[in-house]
């Protein structure tokens, strides 16, 4: 099968994505050493009149970092949320049904967590000396295939809305770009990319450790004609790839869809 294979290697450009391969394919990425650094060879040279350390007098002075404040169990106003905030809105933002009753991309019991962010101020609450502190929870329920938000108020630590919507399909996150990978990997279609990290590093690749990958959103004939095993996408949470060896090499994996929900693998052209 390996010969049937056409594995191109490419390079990428500024502005320009990955050709787009039959297979998976290399590509490496070369900085040039100093890349947009200036140092005594590059610079201009200094004014006449500069400052004892080299320092142009018409040029501001080095930023200082100054040492983050400490954070609080609590945040005020527009303040991020702090680490306390969103550990405690998460729990609350958890179904109170019994997790049993939702699953996450790896088939646990509980939904899989996206993202926590600070809510917008309730407009009623505009003139008030210290307006509730609210956050956005947002899931994805794997058993049902729906994209959860719950709205829980910090202050009074209530759940005050909770949204459930289907064929909504948010950006994934880390763990299901992650699982993905180990789908591709393990299935009968990842044998370019298990030959291209092989050409790569001399080594087996028998899971998504040793690479580093983004997820983005397939959603199927929104997108353009749909296979018939991705026909689903859309409703099912599908996701492709951007893969990289860690340190090194990117493989191109952008022809094939990780449908999550059904856990299967398939290819587009």
């Amino acid at each position: 099968m390996h010969r049937l294979m056409h594995r191109h290697l490419g390079k990428l450009v500024a502005g320009a994505a990955l050709a787009l391969t039959g297979t998976a394919a290399m590509a490496a990425i070369t900085l040039p050493a100093g890349a947009g650094a200036t140092g005594p060879a590059g610079g201009r040279p200094a004014a006449a009149g500069a400052s004892a350390a080299g320092r142009d007098p018409g040029q501001p002075p080095p930023a200082v970092v100054e040492k983050a404040r400490a954070q609080g169990a609590r945040g005020r106003g527009r303040d991020p949320l702090t680490d306390d905030e969103l550990r405690r809105a998460r729990d609350l933002a958890l179904p109170r049904a019994p997790r049993a009753a939702a699953r996450d991309v790896t088939g646990r019991p509980g939904p899989e967590p996206l993202t926590t962010d600070l809510a917008e101020p309730d407009p009623s609450e505009a003139g008030a000396a210290e307006p509730p502190r609210r956050a956005v929870v947002s899931f994805y329920d794997y058993r049902g295939d729906g994209y959860v938000r719950t709205t829980v108020n910090l202050t009074t630590s209530k759940v005050e809305a909770t949204d459930v919507q289907h064929g909504v399909q948010p950006p994934p996150g880390h763990d299901e770009a992650v699982e993905a990978a180990r789908l591709l990997i393990a299935a009968p279609l990842g044998a370019g990319l298990r030959q291209d990290y092989r050409d790569a590093t001399g080594r087996d690749l028998t899971g998504p450790e040793p690479l580093t990958v983004t997820g983005f959103v397939y959603r199927g004939r929104a997108e353009g004609a749909a296979p018939g095993a991705l026909a689903a996408c859309g409703e099912h949470r599908c996701v492709r790839l951007f893969t990289q060896v860690t340190g090194g090499r990117w493989i191109d994996t952008r022809r094939f869809v990780i449908d999550l929900s059904a856990r299967t693998v398939s290819r587009l052209g």
